[in-house]
């Protein structure tokens, strides 16, 4: 078995491990609000000390939307989950670039190696409207990451939201920027790596 393959599935491992564990953490929680325990008991702070850091920035955005708190527990597994994809095919990607430029060394093929160097710096930039998305929902707007995000990704957004209006209160910039970029990365992956 290759080192890729091990790694690969050794992260996708962790991935799966990790929200699980969350997945029964807001379980518990929700166990222990319905069951109406003492808010004082050993498990109840227990487990609420370890869920706070993941539901309490998940209530405010809920707040504004009209959702009741409640179920921000719920909401922590949905974004979690979906964390979990991004972050396992995001390590996909990596580990295809990192094994894509090491074939292309050795097999002497400028143009594959250009078109994997290519593919990575897509595949970076749309980690980083991600990251920027996902980052304005839960960071403070004076963290220095959110900012250092901005600027790197601005450039590219802002003629976009200029011409795509946004949907109620959502803007959709970042989700079609996020498709152009995937389908460059396709067209790349066919003309110059062959895939």
């Amino acid at each position: 078995m290759d080192i890729f393959a091990v790694l690969s599935s050794f992260v996708g491992y962790a991935i799966a491990t990790l929200i699980l564990v969350v997945i029964a953490l807001m379980i518990a929680r929700l166990i222990l609000n319905k069951a109406d325990f003492n808010p004082f008991s050993r498990p109840v702070i227990m487990i609420r000390r370890w869920t706070d850091p993941l539901v309490y920035p998940v209530r405010a955005p809920l707040a504004q939307l009209g959702f009741s708190p409640n179920v921000a527990p719920l909401v922590v597994v949905l974004i979690v989950i979906l964390l979990g994809y991004f972050a396992w095919h995001l390590v996909g990607r990596v580990l295809f670039i990192v094994q894509g430029l090491l074939q292309s060394v050795m097999n002497r093929a400028p143009v594959s190696f250009v078109g994997y160097i290519l593919f990575g710096a897509l595949a970076f930039y749309s980690l980083l409207i991600f990251a920027r998305f996902v980052m304005s929902w839960v960071a403070s707007p004076h963290s220095p990451t959110l900012h250092f995000l901005i600027r790197a990704t601005e450039p590219v957004l802002g003629p976009f939201r200029r011409i795509i209006p946004p949907v109620g209160m959502f803007d959709i910039s970042p989700i079609v920027v996020l498709l152009l970029l995937d389908l460059l990365q396709r067209a790349v992956a066919v003309t110059m790596i062959r895939v």
